[in-house]
């Protein structure tokens, strides 16, 4: 077995490390006042470090003449010694650190699409990707990924877009616990509103469902009148219609749990297409390696593969 992973191991038997960094930074400049001012001590500091490493060596290493220093030639050997493992120290941290922020990935997302989407598959994640630190922004505020806000985005749109992720409708959900089954009887029932963004090209509002179902104007103008809740969040409106509070037009894909399980379900349709979710990564880092994995994972847990694209 090599010495590297031997379990026996040979004590290092070095000076303490704040007299080496005290020697080497008064060598660099030749001056314990530029050296205190380096490591934030003052010049007392450094000149009881050294004095006590020069002790501790049983040599000089400086040269101590009127306002001036100069190394010994135990002092220069000593220094270009030290120069030379410390900068092979500060270039493995360096590399351990972009090492470490190059396995981060931030992938930003709407805040419904992140609680119901993303965060249960969080375990999944773990287990696929054990070495990446995936951080989760979730906004309804679209970020820019040029600008380095996030390196993966998920968000809704009605494009053609590489990177689908799934395609989205909502339909009309209740609790069982209303009895709800006919289309029919849905003015008995309260309606439960979520804001769209302005810039929505076909937001799922209860509006449109009455004019894709057909349903006639003065219907829908007493079924408008028993409404009485409203959420700017859609997972609040989640929240509401699992507590029987009344029917709410859901995305079919964030509730596919709660309606698998029977806490929610559909009582008839039409379904509202609204577009679909597509995934974009900033132009640049798609072929990182932490981010072309986050992406593959993403794809995969869609049933889907597809190549990054910025």
């Amino acid at each position: 077995m090599d010495e590297l992973h031997s379990p026996v191991r040979r004590p290092r038997r070095l000076p303490p490390l704040s007299s080496l960094r005290a020697f080497e930074a008064a060598a660099a400049h030749l001056s314990f006042q530029r050296a205190a001012a380096e490591l934030s001590v003052t010049p007392t500091a450094i000149s009881h470090q050294v004095r006590g490493l020069e002790s501790t060596l049983g040599q000089p290493l400086f040269r101590r003449l009127t306002r001036q220093l100069a190394l010994t030639p135990a002092g220069l050997r000593l220094f270009h010694a030290l120069r030379e493992g410390f900068d092979m120290l500060e270039a493995g941290v360096h590399a351990l650190r972009e090492r470490s922020a190059s396995d981060t990935v931030t992938l930003t997302t709407n805040t419904a699409f992140a609680a119901k989407w993303v965060l249960p598959r969080m375990a999944a994640f773990r287990a696929a990707c054990p070495g990446i630190e995936l951080r989760l922004h979730a906004s309804d505020l679209l970020v820019d990924l040029a600008r380095g806000d996030a390196d993966l985005a998920i968000r809704s749109g009605s494009g053609g877009w590489p990177g689908l992720v799934t395609a989205e409708r909502y339909a009309p959900v209740c609790s069982p616990l209303l009895g709800l089954k006919r289309v029919q009887d849905l003015p008995k029932h309260r309606l439960i509103h979520s804001d769209w963004q302005p810039q929505a090209r076909a937001p799922a509002v209860w509006s449109r469902w009455f004019e894709e179902a057909g349903i006639a104007a003065s219907k829908s103008r007493t079924t408008r009148a028993a409404s009485g809740l409203s959420f700017s969040d859609e997972t609040h409106a989640l929240f509401a219609t699992l507590a029987g509070h009344g029917v709410a037009l859901l995305s079919l894909t964030l509730c596919a749990e709660e309606l698998r399980s029977g806490a929610l379900l559909q009582p008839f349709g039409p379904a509202l297409a609204t577009g679909s979710y597509f995934l974009a990564a900033a132009e640049g880092r798609e072929h990182e390696p932490a981010v072309r994995a986050v992406w593959q994972w993403i794809a995969g847990q869609a049933g889907l593969r597809v190549r990054p694209a910025g």
